[in-house]
């Protein structure tokens, strides 16, 4: 009887952990964080270019609830030379997930390798918990 109630908290903690650990429910928005560096040289045509493609993913893809963009403007100095801020915030994460391999995704990534300009790229995705 004692191991029954050993197993059952463990596994009770377990899924707690993995709610606490940020995995998104069905209902819940998620963010998705994407950092870019430019190369040296990169214009400022360009970086609007990608900036413009980027925004207009928005009204292509369904499930995205909104798009921002900002350059980095923090005195720190950590920011390991990512200069370029970018969070679409999804409905859910099934509307991420669709949103990943899809055809207008996909050409803004040909664009990003057409134009050659990135240097190196961060993503992170949370579930907005309130």
């Amino acid at each position: 009887m004692k191991n029954w109630r050993v197993t059952a908290l463990l596994g009770l903690l377990f899924w707690a952990s993995l709610s606490l650990a940020g995995e998104p429910t069905a209902n819940e928005p998620v963010r998705h964080i994407v950092v870019f560096k430019y190369k040296t040289g990169s214009t400022e045509q360009q970086i609007q270019q990608v900036t413009n493609a980027f925004r207009a993913l928005k009204d292509k893809i369904p499930g995205i609830l909104s798009f921002e963009y900002g350059v980095n403007n923090s005195p720190e100095g950590l920011d390991q030379g990512f200069s370029h801020i970018y969070q679409l915030t999804f409905v859910d994460a099934a509307a991420r997930d669709s949103y990943l391999p899809h055809p207008k995704h996909t050409e803004f990534g040909e664009l990003l390798a057409e134009l050659g300009i990135l240097e190196s790229v961060f993503v992170v995705d949370y579930a907005i918990n309130p």
